[in-house]
């Protein structure tokens, strides 16, 4: 059988280590294994039309288009003849692409030396008639000032990092009913700073297809990429339906496992940042059974919002220890299991903040808060670990400051009862919760928008909770779960 893609990856294999890190940073580049390029050119569903018209942007040295191409000669699809436009930046890739290119018989190749970016945007973004596209777009940040935020804005797209650029231009570029497949990292589906590039996807295609990789260092594993990344599968102008999703731990896609989700469990209808889901189990999990763990926050009348204090911004009010005049300053490293260690004499962090009128708008009064850390490692035991700020370990201090890398909840910017704000931390610290958090936001990051769309148990519930943990002497995981399930029975 022709086969084009393994002498791609063994001219991969040989290349890739002799380009610099430096220059691979630059450029955002990462080559595609051939087992990454073969599944996704399989994510592609049959075709009845004659003549293909491919994209491939940011080709490196083409085992995406290759793998696309090899598919087709094995009568993977019906093509008479593809036209297969290839961009990339890189001189020192792009002669083995075009070498590799030609080999095919039936196929048009069109390789385009030049920054894919500026040539899509520069007429106005608009469909080219593409009919498949396939790519592994560079992955950098852009920086809000450049001339590629400029040229994106100029069309309509606005967005952080260079994958998520080429992924709205390829969609821009794509006729009705075309077919794209990207494999990107997963930092889109969740987060502010994607909202405006989500909202662009979801109002030009349908979302048919997602893999999710369960160890994030295997899908790029030459390259040592810890980005965790996902493939998808996008139809230009498609009407939005159920969605599959597909695991494997690996790229060898020996244990691929596949589901099909309604599209309200991938996007909440009453979801306004429009997070994207990635449920990797059809069952529902013990959180949405439950029939005590219906409530929403704002019934609650509690409120979560991320710690005001960004240490950066405010370097030069930050202070080691307390001094006269200064405040605590809390950071996830003084969270406990029971409550709060404060100072610490041996940190790295500061301890506290000045109190004056540049800082008075960042600062809490001193009370219960029940807080969350926002960032873990996928590898780490839990993803959601909730704290308890107690009042008491601050003395006399009648304000705190609560650092950036924490989600707080509170009422009204005023601390909780004691009672709430532990009966809070029990729950969120449930093994229920957290497996409930990882099946449907597999990021590492817990942002407040994810604690604002959950449900919670009634308030009294919470209360009773917290009540209970302030007797125990001791809360260890099975005392926590077995609490949580009595108030399910």
């Amino acid at each position: 059988m022709f086969n084009q893609l393994d002498n791609v990856d063994s001219i991969r294999r040989k290349i890739s280590p002799r380009i610099a890190q430096k220059r691979k940073s630059e450029l955002g580049q990462f080559m595609t294994p051939s087992s990454v390029a073969r599944f996704m050119a399989s994510l592609f569903p049959p075709s009845p039309l004659k003549t293909c018209r491919l994209l491939d942007a940011g080709a490196g040295m083409g085992a995406l288009s290759c793998a696309f191409l090899d598919r087709w000669i094995s009568n993977g699809f019906g093509f008479e003849s593809v036209e297969a436009t290839a961009y990339e930046l890189d001189d020192t890739l792009r002669d083995h692409l075009a070498e590799h290119l030609a080999r095919y018989s039936r196929v048009t190749p069109r390789v385009i030396a030049g920054d894919y970016i500026e040539i899509a945007t520069a007429e106005g973004l608009q469909n080219q008639g593409y009919t498949h596209a396939i790519l592994n777009p560079p992955y950098k940040k852009i920086n809000s000032r450049s001339a590629h935020r400029l040229a994106l804005r100029s069309v309509g797209i606005e967005t952080v990092n260079l994958y998520s650029a080429f992924v709205a231009l390829v969609v821009g570029e794509t006729a009705p009913g075309g077919q794209i497949v990207a494999i990107i990292p997963r930092s889109f589906c969740n987060g502010p700073y994607y909202r405006p590039f989500r909202d662009f996807i979801l109002e030009r295609a349908a979302i048919r297809h997602i893999h999710l990789f369960d160890s994030r260092k295997k899908a790029f594993k030459d390259d040592d990429v810890l980005q965790e990344n996902i493939i998808i599968r996008l139809e230009r102008g498609g009407q939005q339906g159920p969605v599959t999703i597909t695991t494997s731990t690996d790229d060898s896609f020996s244990d691929l496992a596949t589901h099909e989700h309604l599209f309200e469990r991938i996007v909440f209808p009453d979801d306004p940042e429009r997070f994207i889901h990635v449920p990797t189990t059809n069952e529902q999990s013990t959180i949405e059974l439950s029939q005590a763990v219906r409530s929403t926050l704002a019934e609650l009348g509690i409120k979560v919002s991320t710690g005001p204090v960004v240490d950066f911004r405010l370097k030069e009010h930050l202070r080691s220890m307390p001094t006269p005049g200064a405040v605590p300053l809390i950071y996830p490293g003084h969270l406990t299991p029971t409550g709060t260690a404060w100072p610490l004499p041996n940190s790295k962090k500061p301890n506290a903040i000045m109190r004056n009128a540049e800082t008075e708008k960042w600062l809490y009064p001193n009370g219960f808060y029940c807080v969350v850390r926002r960032f873990s490692s996928k590898e780490e035991k839990r993803r959601v670990v909730a704290s308890v700020i107690d009042p008491r370990t601050f003395g006399d201090h009648s304000v705190l400051g609560i650092e950036n890398h924490m989600n707080l909840f509170h009422e009204n910017k005023h601390g909780l009862s004691e009672p709430l704000a532990r009966g809070l931390a029990v729950f969120l610290n449930t093994t229920a919760v957290d497996e409930h958090f990882r099946r449907f936001n597999g990021h590492t990051q817990v942002n407040a928008t994810d604690l604002k769309l959950m449900k919670y148990p009634s308030r009294d519930a919470l209360m009773q909770l917290g009540e209970w943990a302030m007797q125990q002497e001791t809360l260890t995981q099975d005392q926590i779960d077995n609490k949580l399930g009595s108030l399910t029975e």
